[in-house]
């Protein structure tokens, strides 16, 4: 068959043109073609070495002189490049992002073959200008990162401690002496054991621990281990392999523990841990290395330990419901909260504290209290502590209208104890002209005298019921001018 001259163009193809002769003419023209609609050209050797840079690329890089990058290494140039694992592969990436600063470039990536076939390096191209139908695309990915970074902020704004060992209002000796060694525990790296009723502020001052310490800037992790189900704790703080049992996900978790990692983990009611897991909570202490449920990986860690209970933990150990061993390890650094009945003088700036708090969490103006209200309140035995307390207070700004007083207290709370044997007590919000120091003076005079008067002077009774040393209620009687007379 004959072939006409409507069947050349003028690269001399012809219909039926032989493979070798269509790829000797056409790859020229592609290269040419891509490396004028691209925004960038760019070629390596085997070694990754730059060979050749194309003017647009390198003015988008910010190098003057395009020969200046001959001869580095793609990385140098290009942080973010691939092409040395084209060339160590011999594979393409056809369509990829590369980072580049605050820009993200559409690129693709071939490898270059001699006419044997052997590999000598690889071509890569940037798209992005010329790719307008990737900037849905472009703008959906720039979302996402966005999306992300706030998620991740937030994430960690989460997992960072709020409180401050400050925070832990108080200043009678039995509310110093516990803040003192927190701080004190802040600056030893070892496992502190925090013991104290339900509701005195063990959490509080786990998270100020933890805030005081070298480990402030990593994540603060709390666990209530008796709010957890026996069957999911060791998957919660351990963690599991994909599919580690029936019904697990099919991706793997990450426990608790890793989720602290360079940080605190603070296990409230360690007491009520299963135990079967009292070994491997004993082994991640000393080993600092946790293995996932299901799985055989060890995974190494950087985490401290709080732990906190309510419970007799001795009494647990004699009873072989803990281990001892765990005991030990967990008790380096131990810590008891006193009840808030050890501290009624504190109780004038509780209140005042968590009368502020609510308002500013309600929007609503600071409730006041009246002198017999308040003196009520200071002679409450508060099973529940602080927690019990600030209940109570949200509970009558909610009865009341800005004000409460003595009547409308009675009604609030269940068997009042009535504050017979104290002494009148320094108002709180009333509008006095008081500073908080002089307030807090006054009312620790007032349950000095108060404890004397309840125990007809006698002064070993008076101390015990105050819940301080003898030595510390000379001191307080001394500095009050309470003492006997010459």
């Amino acid at each position: 068959m004959a072939i006409s001259r409507d069947d050349l163009d003028q690269h001399g193809l012809i219909i039926g043109v032989s493979p070798e002769r269509f790829r000797a003419v056409a790859m020229p023209l592609l290269f040419d073609h891509l490396d004028a609609q691209c925004e960038g050209t760019i070629a390596v050797n085997r070694q990754a070495r730059i060979v050749w840079i194309n003017d647009k690329y390198a003015q988008k890089v910010g190098i003057t002189d395009p020969r200046s990058a001959l001869g580095k290494e793609v990385e140098e140039v290009l942080p973010a490049s691939r092409l040395r694992e084209v060339v160590e592969s011999g594979q393409p990436s056809m369509l990829d992002l590369m980072a580049f600063g605050d820009e993200h470039f559409v690129v693709t990536r071939i490898p270059l073959r001699d006419e044997d076939g052997t590999l000598v390096g690889a071509l890569g191209f940037v798209l992005f200008d010329r790719a307008r139908h990737l900037k849905p695309l472009m703008a959906k990915y720039a979302n996402l990162q966005t999306q992300l970074l706030a998620t991740q902020h937030e994430l960690a704004k989460a997992r960072r401690a709020r409180y401050t060992i400050a925070g832990f209002i108080g200043a009678s000796a039995a509310a110093s002496e516990v803040k003192r060694q927190a701080r004190r525990a802040a600056q030893l790296d070892a496992t502190v054991l925090i013991r104290g009723e339900t509701g005195t502020g063990k959490e509080l001052l786990a998270q100020g621990i933890h805030n005081l310490s070298p480990r402030a800037n990593g994540p603060f992790v709390a666990v209530n281990v008796a709010a957890i189900p026996e069957t999911l704790v060791e998957a919660e703080l351990f963690g599991t392999a994909p599919g580690a049992f029936t019904g697990a996900e099919r991706k793997a978790r990450i426990g608790k523990f890793e989720v602290a990692n360079g940080g605190t983990l603070f296990l409230d009611e360690i007491g009520d841990l299963p135990l079967p897991l009292q070994a491997k909570l004993l082994r991640v202490l000393q080993e600092q290395e946790v293995e996932p449920l299901g799985s055989n990986q060890v995974k190494p860690l950087n985490v401290r330990v709080i732990a906190a209970t309510h419970i007799d933990l001795e009494a647990k150990v004699a009873a072989g419901q803990f281990r001892d061993d765990l005991y030990y390890r967990l008790n380096v650094l131990a810590l008891r909260v006193p009840p808030l009945r050890e501290r009624a003088s504190d109780i004038p700036a509780l209140i005042e504290h968590l009368l502020d708090d609510l308002a500013n969490r309600s929007g609503l103006a600071p409730m006041e209290l009246t002198d017999d209200a308040l003196a009520l309140l200071c002679a409450q035995p508060w099973k529940g502590n602080v927690r019990e307390l600030r209940n109570l207070l949200e509970r009558a700004q909610l009865a009341v209208d800005g004000r409460l007083d003595g009547e409308a207290l009675r009604a609030l709370l269940i068997d009042p104890v009535a504050p017979s044997a104290l002494a009148p007590v320094a108002p709180v919000l009333t509008g006095t002209a008081q500073t908080l120091a002089e307030q807090l003076a006054q009312a620790e005079r007032q349950a000095l005298q108060a404890a004397l008067a309840a125990t007809d002077g006698n002064r070993q009774l008076a101390a015990e019921r105050l819940g301080i040393s003898r030595a510390g209620f000379y001191a307080k009687l001394a500095q009050h001018g309470l003492g006997r007379k010459g």
